[in-house]
């Protein structure tokens, strides 16, 4: 297998809402994460980007504008995991977020790569909140 020289990185990932207002107001209200971009794009279209503070990752807030599209929020990996969020200290991370609200499907548990739970965000996407031990890897 030949492996590249090129140098890329996943800026964004796109995650479809309901609503820009309401995503926008959880992502950085309840989670905390920073608005990087909020501007309009006509058609009632804008381009809403989010992100853990400090993080070149970065979520894009796309609103869903039809039936297909609506019925892929909450959904968006057919029940699966969709995103993992790294944090320096968990615990400090799963209180904040029980009390703004964030329900977690499990407790906290050891695993070789960390302490981890699974939350789910407003819509009932899957994310794992995972603080990663110095022996585990990505």
């Amino acid at each position: 297998m030949k492996v590249s020289t090129a140098k890329q990185r996943i800026a964004a990932v796109a995650i479809v809402v309901r609503d820009y207002d309401e995503a926008k107001d959880y992502y950085s209200r309840i989670l905390g994460f920073d608005v990087v971009d909020d501007r309009p794009m006509g058609d009632g279209k804008r381009w809403v980007v989010v992100a853990p503070p400090g993080s070149e990752m970065h979520l894009v807030l796309a609103k869903g504008t039809n039936a297909e599209q609506l019925s892929r929020v909450g959904n968006q990996t057919g029940g699966r995991v969709f995103l993992f969020l790294h944090t320096d200290d968990f615990y400090r991370d799963y209180a904040a977020y029980r009390e703004r609200g964030v329900v977690f499907r499990e407790l906290p548990r050891e695993e070789v790569y960390g302490t981890v739970a699974v939350f789910q965000d407003l819509y009932g996407n899957l994310w794992d909140l995972i603080e990663r031990s110095h022996a585990g890897s990505s």
